[in-house]
């Protein structure tokens, strides 16, 4: 019986946990060589704070209805996931997912000390370093690790800026935005102000820049060319959320291993009657995931990509006035693809005995699922990069 065979016998199964296909460890180990059956981690960043709560909800614990007499979703609107919990009707694509056995939830991730700042908050995720921050992103740091030499293309952020997830000692990472347009801006531009008539006299800061004029020039040129040969073979919706992006550099064969998207403009942060724009955002979200992950399928590079999501904080418990919510801490975190083991993880807290300005007391060191993406998936020692031990959860078969 194949897994999803099994899956769909045994319906939505609130603990059910089932070994996926993945990638083997002497594959995993050989990711640093950037061969084409490397280990590859997409993080999309839903910023602004998601609201877990009406995300995947509790409709079993008669507190969540407590706290959210208003904005709280009735059973009988939520998409069927297991007896205690359901998807908001919104993430049709993120619970076809879950029937399929591409699907984890982590539940309440976060960290000790919160801090309620979007910006600081963030930095924290990015760096993996709470309520002190670190010079390099953690994504930064795994690229360090997964090639202590190689330079090019082995960290590609699609955005309009550089995030500090993907801050490296060693690897310049590439940031674009639109693939057809994508250049550095500025000096890189003018090499001829970098040209010298003796080679023999080029400095050692002069031959560095050459370099990365040079590496950017080729590698600006792979990206269009990926886009332009690229046709996305699935449906990512109405916002596909740069993923058709990444998906085209996975089936143009480039090496890059880490890939970085966000949510743009804060969206998620969702003060003010969340209901309805909750539900549009979520939507665009899990439409994009869905079809990504359908499209890595169909080029057959599905057993070499997960993607995991997250926020830089979650919503507190009780909706405010405005029917929203305002800023909290405990929040779930989603992997998706075939490797992910399917399934709940880590401890669901708990919605009464709220603490610190009534908020959701975390369960889960969200560090926790970065060493299990780190050393269970991409094959390199978590301590090294999280700089600590982080007890790691089984996502992965």
């Amino acid at each position: 019986m194949k897994r999803r065979q099994l899956l769909q016998g045994l319906g939505g199964f609130a603990g059910l946990q089932l070994f996926a296909p993945s990638l083997s460890a002497s594959a995993r180990a050989t990711g640093s060589q950037g061969s084409a059956d490397s280990p590859i981690l997409v993080v999309l960043e839903m910023s602004g704070g998601n609201d877990g709560l009406n995300t995947v909800v509790p409709f079993a614990d008669d507190n969540y209805y407590r706290l959210r007499p208003q904005i709280g979703i009735r059973k009988d609107k939520l998409l069927a996931m297991d007896e205690h919990f359901g998807f908001n009707p919104g993430l049709r694509g993120v619970q076809r997912l879950w029937q399929q056995g591409d699907l984890a939830v982590v539940h309440g991730c976060g960290y000790a000390k919160p801090s309620y700042s979007h910006f600081n908050s963030m930095a924290y995720w990015h760096t993996a370093a709470p309520n002190r921050g670190d010079e390099f992103g953690w994504m930064g740091r795994v690229a360090d690790q997964l090639a202590p030499s190689r330079r090019e293309e082995m960290l590609i952020n699609v955005g309009t800026s550089q995030s500090l997830a993907v801050k490296s000692k060693l690897h310049t990472p590439l940031v674009f935005d639109d693939p057809n347009r994508f250049q550095r801006n500025g000096w890189m531009n003018n090499t001829a102000d970098l040209q010298v008539e003796n080679t023999d006299e080029i400095s050692a800061n002069q031959a560095f820049l050459l370099a990365v004029s040079e590496s950017a020039k080729s590698s600006s040129s792979r990206i269009r060319q990926a886009w332009n040969d690229y046709t996305p073979g699935a449906d990512y919706g109405v916002v596909p959320m740069d993923l058709p992006k990444v998906a085209a550099c996975i089936s143009a064969g480039l090496p890059t291993q880490l890939y970085h998207v966000a949510v743009r403009n804060n969206a998620f942060d969702t003060h003010v009657a969340q209901s309805a724009l909750h539900q549009r955002l979520l939507s665009y979200v899990s439409d994009a995931v869905h079809g990504f992950v359908s499209d890595m399928q169909r080029i057959g590079q599905g057993h070499r990509v997960v993607v995991m999501l997250h926020s830089e904080f979650g919503r507190r418990p009780m909706e405010n006035a405005n029917l929203g919510t305002d800023h909290g801490s405990s929040n779930i975190m989603l992997l998706a693809g075939a490797p992910v083991q399917a399934g709940h993880f880590g401890e669901v807290p708990s919605l009464v005995g709220l603490q610190d300005g009534d908020n959701i007391q975390y369960t889960t060191d969200f560090r926790q699922v970065y060493a299990s993406v780190i050393e269970d998936w991409l094959g390199v020692k978590a301590n090294t990069v999280l700089n600590g031990d982080f007890t790691r959860l089984g996502l992965f078969g």
